[in-house]
């Protein structure tokens, strides 16, 4: 029965209005629907409460150039999909716009007194690769102050560094770190990559703890970095009020004291041991290997001839097993340590305090005690990594006891404070161990990675509304699984004869109901 002209009309006018309906609805009412399963594609729930939270205005100038090449224009949609998530969630407060600053020299010096600077991209034009200029930036503009990102690189990370940049324009104070000294600990030029990257978020300073120096109230965490002297007394009694005030550690410690260039260890006693078992852990005075490693270069002489070769080191491991249930190091990736010392966890469960294993070694590795004798060129053998998943970084959290709760510090007259307003028990707070102090400084860095992962740690110890959430997204292409060789053969037979067989079984069953239909028309006439 064919359609009137008049229901065709009806049709039409119908579906257009649908559409039109729709678009008002999804105008006036935003959502989203992300089947990732990190949610890579929506706004976590912190960075919504941020924005939210907006009392004033805040803009974003977008300095990016149009009709940018692969990959960069996908930067450009990812970028404005996020923006448009902030602003929804943002009650009218959060506004953005793009400008195109390449063919407009007002627009480069404007983009320029923002701090965001050029940078060169390929092009292919008329069969030829050029390098030509473009603007991928953002400025943050909020009352009388302003941040900014000066190049959008990592897709990853966009949505932590936007809340950042909002939560560092929006909050009153900043947020202080203290880096402790006074007991040998490398000094800030030695740490000037992590400085640089905690300074993105953070006031970071030095603080003396030597002789019971007071910690100052202001500092929201405190980092005891491979410290090489003894603490005394006052010393840890200082850690340990600030602990007991809601202060929270980090502790990157070296529990054994090693170099290539003597090829031998010796346990580093600072004096800190029976601070770490009140607190529910324990450095193990070992040094864990690993099959999965880095390499180290060796010489080795051949003939007349001094060869400079590269041979992997398990004393030198590569750490990419991460708690996958732990938002703080999900996705991270895998950080290189230098002679790292174990954890033992066995504590915390009896002192009321939940601990958390965040990073171990592979699950063909072991460990070195005693005498400690680490020449590369010496072999090593199957029977040295036959342990699984020794935990090299950990979390603790809870309400800890003082260390001295039930004794008082032994405090000599160099020393200038009171123990008079003692606490012996804190608040809820939290405390972060890795069994190993060179890491993150610029000498060891083996890879980026190092650094992400420590300031991961730090901010967890002094977030206050989220934000380490969303470092645990990953946008990026989630490589194919290994198969065999008959499997691959397997798959590759079905997707060339599934498809024209479905094709011809198709064309047969329409070709049947064409033949039934037309024996039953003939009948009926």
């Amino acid at each position: 029965m064919k359609k009137t002209k008049q229901q065709i009309i009806f049709q039409t006018i119908l579906i257009i209005g649908i559409v039109v309906f729709i678009n008002i609805i999804s105008v006036r009412v935003f959502t989203r629907l992300d089947l990732t399963s990190s949610k890579a594609y929506s706004l976590s729930e912190a960075s919504k409460d941020l924005v939210r939270s907006l009392d004033d205005k805040f803009l974003v100038k977008a300095y990016f150039t149009a009709d940018l090449p692969a990959p960069y224009n996908n930067h450009r949609r990812f970028l404005q999909d996020q923006l448009d998530d902030y602003k929804a969630y943002s009650k009218g407060n959060f506004q953005y716009e793009f400008i195109d600053p390449s063919k407009n020299q007002e627009l480069e010096q404007e983009a320029q007194r923002y701090n965001i600077p050029p940078v060169q991209v390929q092009v292919i034009k008329d069969d030829k690769l050029q390098i030509e200029k473009a603007y991928m930036g953002l400025v943050f503009l909020y009352g009388d102050k302003q941040e900014n990102i000066q190049v959008v690189k990592n897709l990853d990370k966009l949505e932590y560094e936007i809340s950042s940049k909002i939560k560092k324009l929006t909050s009153n104070k900043q947020i202080k770190i203290g880096i402790a000294s006074g007991h040998g600990e490398p000094d800030f030029e030695k740490l000037k990559q992590f400085r640089e990257l905690l300074a993105e978020q953070y006031n970071v300073v030095s603080v003396n703890i030597k002789n019971g120096n007071p910690i100052p109230d202001d500092i929201s965490a405190l980092l005891i970095i491979a410290p090489r002297e003894k603490f005394s007394d006052a010393d840890k009694y200082v850690i340990d009020q600030y602990l007991m005030k809601g202060g929270k550690i980090a502790f990157f410690i070296n529990q054994i004291d090693a170099t290539l260039q003597s090829q031998m260890g010796q346990t580093l006693n600072i004096n800190l041991d029976d601070l770490y078992e009140t607190y529910g852990f324990k450095i193990r005075a070992d040094m864990v290997r690993d099959a999965r490693c880095a390499n180290v270069t060796i010489s080795q002489q051949a003939g007349f001839m001094t060869i400079q070769s590269q041979i992997p080191y398990p004393y030198l491991p590569i750490a990419s097993e991460y708690n996958p249930k732990n938002i703080v190091v999900k996705n991270l990736g895998p950080v290189i340590f230098h002679f790292v010392s174990s954890i033992d966890t066995s504590l915390a469960n009896a002192k009321g305090l939940h601990l958390e294993v965040l990073l171990t070694s592979s699950n063909k590795s072991g460990r070195m005690e005693g005498f400690f004798i680490i020449n590369p060129t010496l072999p090593f053998t199957q029977d040295m990594f036959k342990e699984s998943y020794i935990p090299l970084a950990i979390s603790v959290e809870g309400n800890f006891k003082s260390h001295y709760a039930d004794r008082e510090p032994q405090i000599d007259s160099t020393s200038n404070i009171s123990i008079a307003d003692k606490l012996t028990n804190s608040s809820k707070t939290k405390i972060v161990v890795v069994g190993d102090g060179d890491f993150i400084q610029d000498s060891y860095i083996g890879t980026r990675d190092n650094l992400v992962f420590a300031t991961n740690l730090i901010d967890w110890l002094v977030d206050d509304i989220g934000l380490t959430t969303i470092r645990s997204k990953d946008i990026a292409v989630k490589p194919l699984e290994e198969v065999s060789d008959g499997t691959r053969t397997f798959v590759k037979s079905i997707n060339l004869v599934l498809p024209p067989l479905i094709m011809i079984v198709t064309g047969i069953i329409r070709w049947r109901l064409k033949v039934s239909r037309r024996k039953r028309i003939e009948m009926s006439i």
